[in-house]
């Protein structure tokens, strides 16, 4: 998908379609995340920190229980 900007005030806009926000699952009220790798705009929604929080709780505790068996698995 070609997008180009629009002129907004004295700022650019990018108009995103409704069928591109249903299927990531975007509102007008969703958070975005804008962030660049120095050579493409990236625009994700905000993940939650309580739910960022809880992953890397699970993730410990998954590495905790079963860390030299991953290890294993990782040779």
């Amino acid at each position: 998908m070609t997008k180009k900007l629009t002129r907004h005030g004295n700022s650019a806009a990018l108009v995103l379609d409704k069928a591109l926000l249903e299927v990531l699952n975007v509102h007008m009220d969703t958070p975005l995340e804008v962030t660049t790798d120095g050579k493409s705009i990236i625009i994700s929604p905000q993940r939650a920190p309580s739910a960022e929080a809880s992953l890397l709780e699970s993730l410990e505790r998954i590495n905790r229980k079963h860390g030299s068996v991953l290890r294993k698995l990782g040779q």
